[in-house]
This record gives structure tokens, sequence and C-alpha cells, in this order.
């Protein structure tokens, strides 16, 4: 009796595990590929980012480029051909909001295949604009498309990471300052050789061919994740006593008054030199290095950050562009102003990085795209205002000296608000403690 009381279980428990094979194929077959963060298929996902964001990110320099080629053939004025800019700069902090939301639900691969058709539709229809508020539109739909190289990607690759979280963010960042020193000399070549309509054309289908190849192997190496693999990110690390929209709404304050400050060298350091006697040619080359060494700041800034915190980070790049800044209000000289616009691009390069650094520290990984894509859309909206108060004031004044003490003003408000959420998370850690 007892061997056959035996053997009838056994085959009662065969068969519950056949029945669970059967009814739950899903936990036993198709069970999504383990992943580590900080691992070689980590590494090897953030290189793919970084190749992804520098071919992307020749939308928002494009226009640059073209504008004097367009204006010419619109008979149009500056300021007319420069709304496309405007509306590049709109669409990428609005794209930040809408496809970092797409991210957060469906994964960064459907957001970034929705993106690629966005920017290489728009390439060819700017192609073949027959008028100008044509041209301008398209050029919305440009910055909509490339807006997922920077926002979403960036919170992406910091679910990918732990150790080196703040690292990733700032290579990521950086694919936009890669694209700014490659794609102005390709665009400006092809439209010496073919015209601007044909670049425009060409780029729209090299983008869409080598992102779309990219994106393929990206999904391999992620095996097929979408938004669940949000599931698997490092939990926030950073308490603070106040709710996740308020943060949200004082990091976008904080993006906009350090975005306003910063816009000052960066818009208008080539008018600056022109002013000077220096000529607008040592005024680009003075950008030029402002850009090369903020690729350098955007990393070390990833170093630092990883060691001290998003927040510290911040608080740091703000103190060190406050006094950039304040430089340029006592130093005019040539080698003065080289060395200034040097120091302020080792200085600005890494702040903007820094705040998707803090949503992964203080936020749910599940929303990270979408509070970084909103707190990216006021930081856009900062450089341009920047960008525009700057030339008011000159005009009122007659000098930048007013327009650079505007700058240290909003620069101070940011150094404000972040040294008051520095205050709140510390005295959170001694409550809990």
């Amino acid at each position: 009796m007892a061997s056959a009381a035996a053997m009838w279980l056994d085959r009662m428990r065969c068969g519950n595990e056949v029945a669970a094979i059967v009814l739950a194929p899903h936990t036993r077959f198709e069970e999504a590929p383990h992943f580590t963060p900080d691992s070689r298929q980590a590494w090897a996902r953030l290189a793919l980012a970084l190749v992804i964001g520098s071919i992307g990110g020749a939308g928002m320099w494009t226009v640059v480029v073209v504008l004097p080629v367009v204006q010419a053939e619109f008979a149009a004025s500056r300021g007319a051909v420069s709304l496309a800019y405007t509306l590049t700069m709109f669409g990428f902090g609005l794209g930040g909001v809408i496809v970092g939301r797409i991210t957060d639900r469906f994964g960064i691969v459907t957001a970034m295949a929705l993106s690629i058709a966005c920017t290489a539709a728009a390439y060819l229809l700017a192609g073949a604009s027959v008028t100008l508020w044509q041209f301008q539109a398209v050029y919305f739909l440009i910055g909509l498309g490339s807006s997922v190289t920077f926002a979403p990607l960036m919170a992406e690759a910091s679910h990918w990471f732990a150790r080196y979280r703040g690292l990733a963010v700032t290579i990521v960042a950086s694919g936009n300052y890669v694209a700014g020193t490659v794609w102005p000399p390709l665009v400006n070549w092809g439209v010496q050789q073919i015209g601007w309509r044909a670049t425009h054309v060409a780029l729209g289908i090299f983008c869409a061919i080598t992102m779309s190849a990219l994106l393929l192997v990206l999904r391999a190496h992620m095996g097929g994740a979408g938004a669940q693999d949000h599931a698997h990110a490092a939990p926030p690390q950073l308490e603070l006593p106040i709710s996740t929209n308020a943060l949200t709404v004082l990091l976008s304050v904080a993006a906009i008054a350090c975005c306003v400050a910063m816009a000052m060298p960066q818009v208008h350091i080539v008018a600056y030199c022109g002013d000077l006697g220096y000529g607008v040619a040592v005024g680009a080359q003075m950008l030029s290095l402002m850009m090369a060494l903020g690729i350098v700041s955007r990393v070390g800034s990833g170093f630092l950050a990883d060691r001290v915190g998003g927040m510290r980070t911040l608080l740091i790049g703000s103190v060190a562009q406050g006094f950039a800044l304040l430089f340029y209000l006592f130093f005019d000289g040539l080698t003065s102003l080289y060395l200034i616009s040097g120091m302020f691009g080792l200085f600005q390069g890494g702040i903007v990085p820094s705040y998707a650094i803090i949503v992964r520290e203080a936020m749910p990984a599940r929303e990270a795209a979408t509070r970084v894509g909103i707190i990216i859309f006021a930081s856009v909206f900062g450089m341009s205002f920047g960008g525009w108060v700057s030339g008011v004031i000159f005009d009122a004044t007659g000098s930048y000296a007013a327009a650079f003490a505007n700058g240290i003003a909003w620069n101070a408000l940011n150094l404000a608000i972040v040294v008051t959420l520095l205050i709140l998370a510390r005295r959170q850690h001694r409550v809990a403690a």
C-alpha cells in the first residue's frame, strides 16, 4: 500500500509540473534575459547610444550652416530664416517630454523608431520645401525627432548603470556636442558640392539607414526589452521631504536659470568679439573652444557625480559657471577671453546632464524619461530666452556688461535652489537616522 501511494503521489507531482509548464510557458521559456547593471553588456549599450546620439543630433546644427544660403534663395530677412532655429529648439524641448513619455510607457526602442521615422521624413520634406514657411515647419519636426537622442536617451542610460550612472549619463549627453563638432563642416561641404536641398535629402537617407541599423543592434543587446526594462533599474537613493512634482518644478526653474546664464557667452561671444574689434572669426574660435572643452566637462562631471552625487555636482558646476561669468565682466583682452571661454566650457558642460542624474537619484525609474524631458524642455526655454534677453539688454545699454551681470543674477537663482535642495536632503537624512 505504501509503495502504491508513493507511486501515485509521484505521478501527481509530475502532472502538476507539466500543467505548470503548459499553463505558464512565459515563466519557463520566455523569461527576459538577465541583465546586470555596469556589466559589459551595459557598456555595449552605452557605446551604441552614443553613436546614435551623435548621428541623430545632426538636426540641431544643420540649420545654422544652411541659414545664409536659404536666406538668399527665399530672399528673406535673417530674422525670418532664424525662426527655423527657434522652432527646432522648441521641437527639441517639447519632443523631450512627448518622446520621454513614450519611452517610459513603451520603451526606448519604440520611441527611437518613431523618432527616426520623423527625422528622416522631415529631412526629405526640408529638401522639397518651396516656401520659407514650409522650411521652418519641417525644422520643428527635425527638432522633435532629434529629441530622443538627448533627454530620453540619458534617462534610459541611467537604468543600465548603478555604480557608473553619472558617467554613463554624461557620455550619452556628449553625443550632442560630438554632433556639433562633426556635422557642421560635413553639411557645409555638402551645401558647396550638391546644394542645401540635396544635402537635406542625403541626410534623411543616411540617418534613416544608419540609425535603424544601430537601433536593431541595440534592441538585440536589450533582448527585446521594452518598458519592462525599468523594473530592473536601481531604486531612488536620494530622499527629499517634498513631492516628485514639486521637485520637478524646482529643478525646471533651476534649469531655466542656469541656461539663461549659460546662453550669454554661447550665443553672443561671436558678436562680442566683433564689437571689441577682434573679428567674428576669433569669436567663432572661442565658441568652438567652449564646445570642445564642454565634452571634457561632461565626461568629467560624470566621474564626479558617481562619487559625490548629482546634486553636489550641479552645485559645483553652478558655482564655477558663476565665477566664469564674473571674469567676463572684468577682463576683455584677447588672451583673457580665450582663457575665460575655455574655463566656461570646462565649467558649464556638465550642468545640464546633472539634472538627469538627480532625477534618477530621487525619482522612480518608471517616470525618469518623462521627468528628464520636462526639465530639459525648461533648459531649452532658458537657452532661448537667455539668448534673446541678452540681445535686448545690449540694445538698451549699448554694452554687454549689463547682459553678463544679468547672467550672473540668473546663475545666483540656480545656486539658491540647489543649495535649498541640498539642505532639505540633509535634514531628511538626519530625521531618518
